[in-house]
Parts: C-alpha cells; sequence; structure tokens
C-alpha cells in the first residue's frame, strides 16, 4: 500500500510509560432509541440517530501478557508506528467524508500505541487482548507486538493485514457513533441464551469486517493499492476466524461459542465492503 508519514493530532504513544491510560472507569451504555437495528447504519448516515455502545471489542488470538512491557521499540515497530499513525488519520478521513455526506459530523477516535498493559475507559486492559476498540472513551488501544502475531502465529504478514486490523476497529468507531454498538448490546442483554447473544456480538464483528472493506475500497479508488494487498487483508480476516482460532486451539470447533465469525465470513464480510465500496450493503443483521 502507499502511504506517507502523517502527523496525526489522534493518535498517543504510550509505549513505555508503565501502562498509563485515559482513565478506568466502567463502561456505560446511552442512548439507543428504537430504530430497527438491520436499518440503522443506513438510517444515520441519512440523518437518522445515534447513541454510545457499551461493548469492548477484542480481536482473538493476541500477544502474551507482557511480552514487551519492559522492551524498546525497535526500528519495526518505529515504522509499524509510522504507519498506524497514518492509518488513523486515513482511515478516518473516508468517514468523515461519509457523515458529511450525510449532513453529519463525524468525531475522530484516538488510538493508543501501548506496551503490556494499559488504562482505559472500559478498565485496565494487557496485550493479551489483542487490539480493541473502547466506547466508552471511543479509543483504540494497541499492542504494536500484535503485528507479530499476525504474521508469525497466524500466517499473515503484510503492511495491508496491519491495515485490516486498524481499519476494522474504526468500523466500531463508526458502529459507536451511529448507535448500532448500543442497541446490539441491549439485544444481547434481551438474549434468551449465551448462544443467541454471542450472535449479535458475531453479526457486529462481521459488520466492522465489512466496514473495513470499504475504507479499503477508497484506497484503490484513489490508486493507491499495491499488488498483494487485498490477499494480505483477506489472509488476515481468514487468520482470525474463530473456528480457525479453536483450530489452532486443539479445540473442538463450536459455532456456538463464536463471538466474531468463521474465517470465511471475515473474508465474506470483508470482500463485500471492498466490492461495493457502500456502506450501506454492510447488512449483517438480516
Amino acid at each position: 500500500m502507499k502511504w506517507r508519514r502523517t502527523q496525526s493530532e489522534h493518535v498517543d504513544d504510550l509505549r513505555g510509560r508503565g501502562g498509563m491510560g485515559r482513565g478506568m472507569g466502567v463502561p456505560l451504555a446511552a442512548g439507543g432509541g428504537l430504530v430497527g437495528i438491520i436499518a440503522l447504519l443506513i438510517a444515520v448516515l441519512s440523518g437518522g440517530g445515534g447513541g454510545l455502545g457499551s461493548m469492548i471489542d477484542q480481536l482473538p488470538g493476541a500477544v502474551p501478557e507482557g511480552s514487551s512491557s519492559n522492551e524498546v521499540a525497535n526500528e519495526a515497530q518505529s515504522e509499524e508506528a509510522d504507519f498506524v499513525e497514518f492509518l488513523t488519520e486515513d482511515t478516518q478521513a473516508v468517514w468523515a467524508a461519509e457523515f458529511q455526506r450525510a449532513g453529519r459530523q463525524y468525531q475522530y477516535a484516538r488510538l493508543n500505541m501501548f506496551t503490556g498493559q494499559v488504562n482505559t475507559g472500559c478498565g485496565p486492559a494487557t496485550s493479551a487482548v489483542g487490539p480493541f476498540y473502547c466506547p466508552a472513551d471511543a479509543e483504540v488501544y494497541i499492542d504494536l507486538d500484535f503485528f507479530r502475531e499476525l504474521s508469525d502465529r497466524f500466517g499473515a504478514p503484510g503492511d495491508f493485514a496491519q491495515a485490516y486490523v486498524i481499519a476494522h476497529e474504526i468500523g466500531h468507531h463508526v458502529q459507536n457513533l451511529t448507535g448500532i454498538s448500543d442497541e446490539v448490546h441491549q439485544r444481547q442483554q434481551a438474549a434468551n441464551s449465551q448462544a443467541e447473544a454471542n450472535q449479535w456480538s458475531v453479526r457486529l464483528e462481521l459488520q466492522a469486517d465489512c466496514l473495513a472493506g470499504v475504507w479499503a475500497h477508497s484506497v484503490y479508488a484513489r490508486g493507491d493499492l499495491e499488488p498483494g494487498d487485498i490477499e494480505e487483508g483477506l489472509a488476515a480476516a481468514e487468520a482470525v476466524g474463530d473456528d480457525r482460532i479453536q483450530e489452532q486451539a486443539g479445540m473442538t470447533v463450536d459455532p456456538e461459542t463464536w463471538t466474531h465469525g468463521s474465517a470465511a465470513e471475515r473474508q465474506q464480510w470483508f470482500d463485500r465492503g471492498f466490492e461495493s465500496g457502500d456502506s450501506s450493503q454492510c447488512d449483517t443483521f438480516s
């Protein structure tokens, strides 16, 4: 992927600060309304309602806890940090333009790079949970060692695999701003079983994959994709499928326990977003 170094006012580098963050509050839900979840994204981007979600996301298969808490970022991580800074601005510029076309104002998320552990608006977290978005403070958190885990353990190397991760988390921010996260949380609370609640989580995650694909389409449209980029993104989506994670852990593949979707589903929805470039095609709820 063609990219340029970018100074971002929406990135905080917390690496080496002993887990300092932006608070340790308990995440609270706010708002939500009665808008049907199937059409919520389309409705909001056309001028509908919003709300604050209360679900914390985590990509499975993360870095072992404390693996880099006392290490200084090496040259490779410095390059990755610059890339993440670029992605934070680039992904959100796409959504800011999308919101503007719908007559709404986009509120930028902050992204925090940390090592080992960090305090967040959703409570304390460690590298073990992987990259995640906290709706309580509207911020993304990532230990860059996850990229090595993604490449070495899950066989998904490349800069666009990394881009997929960031675009997915920013997708959760879009869901937060539009009230979808809160709506899903309410549906989960009303679920009759854990398996039913998990299915709502899967739908939320697959939509974030689709929204990541919409951003990838914008990269293609401006001519900044390079050969193999989309394949890297699809490989990353496949690598973090719940069935792949369970297989790698020597567990029985059990769809009722999934919270993110299968490898095939994650690839399918990322590809759907990429091929259409249209967020209204990211309806994972019907």
